[in-house]
């Protein structure tokens, strides 16, 4: 039987993703850790602080749990990486070659990391992104996503390790608050319309950015992790595309159900880095080698986040 670690799991991946791997798994041999302890008590099944710089702890955790396979979550993102750049690279860097060591020292059967679409940076080509292109990353997270690509594939060649990866676009969700990624704005905005039916944008009304709806992004991963790795062709990490769309979009998509709902644009820094992101994403490789096909349309992923957040949210305020 398998024993998963997984690092950073209440973030907004790791929340939903853990659900997942208990389902598949048993509880009893998931391992969900993080530095942050869990809210009122509200984590079901095996909870662990842990600090992935803290490579002694992370060793004996994995002795002791007799761990198979790691999910390797725990990650600064993007916009809080820009307000503290040396804190984002040693958590994202140091953590993960923490983790590469460790796994490759204890014969850790799989590991899973996510990587970005910060990868590619302005130059690359904005629609319909290719698998492989020019990447130039003009901010912090995805320049350590890159180079996590990269040690990643290195690891997988020098040491014939199995370690997986998929470039995310923006994640949406319900599981979690948001966690400081420049996408973000695009679960602020549900929260925003059920609690007060309106919001101000950061990012400009006609700038389209990829995303994808949680549960399409688990069943990514889980689908990834099971594929035979003699099927798979990608090292680094593989596109993942879902669907693409602009706050403008998404706002309509919400008055469809909430007429009163009302959206506001005040740009910031968010933008900056939204604008050098791409527009679209080729996941043609991850189609051929593994059959991914995304399940959520829009309106679809608006009518999921509105029906779960209204059980968890007070009535919404119209003034």
């Amino acid at each position: 039987m398998d024993r998963i670690l997984v690092t950073g799991a209440l973030g907004q991946l790791g929340t939903e993703l853990v659900v997942a791997l208990q389902g598949k798994y048993g509880s009893e041999n998931v391992f969900a850790t993080d530095i942050h302890t869990p809210l009122n008590n509200n984590f079901e099944g095996n909870f662990l602080t842990l600090d992935v710089l803290d490579k002694r702890s992370i060793s004996e955790l994995i002795r002791r749990h007799d761990i198979t396979q790691i999910y390797h979550l725990a990650a600064i993102l993007s916009a809080n990486a820009e307000k503290s750049p040396e804190l984002a690279w040693r958590i994202n860097m140091d953590g993960l070659i923490n983790i590469l060591e460790l796994a490759k020292e204890h014969h850790i059967q799989k590991v899973y990391w996510p990587s970005s679409i910060a990868v590619f940076g302005p130059d690359c080509p904005k629609d319909i992104t290719p698998q492989n292109t020019i990447m130039n990353p003009r901010t912090i997270y995805g320049i350590t996503k890159l180079a996590g690509e990269k040690l990643c594939a290195y690891y997988n060649a020098k040491f014939d390790m199995d370690i997986r990866s998929l470039r995310y676009p923006g994640l949406i969700g319900h599981g979690a608050l948001p966690g400081g990624g420049t996408t973000d704005y695009a679960v602020e905005i549900y929260h925003a319309a059920l609690k007060d039916a309106k919001y101000t944008s950061p990012i400009a009304a006609d700038t389209a950015l990829p995303m994808m709806y949680m549960p399409d992004a688990v069943r990514a991963t889980l689908e990834l992790m099971d594929a035979k790795k003699e099927y798979l062709t990608v090292n680094t990490s593989y596109n993942l595309a879902g669907i693409s769309f602009t706050p403008s979009e998404i706002a309509k998509s919400i008055q469809k159900s909430m007429p009163d709902f009302i959206i506001n644009y005040e740009p910031d820094f968010r933008e900056t880095i939204a604008s050098s992101w791409p527009n679209s994403i080729d996941d043609s490789a991850a189609s051929n080698d593994w059959k991914w096909k995304v399940a959520y349309d829009l309106d679809g992923m608006t009518r999921e986040m509105i029906s779960h957040l209204k059980k968890k949210l007070p009535p919404v305020n119209v003034y």
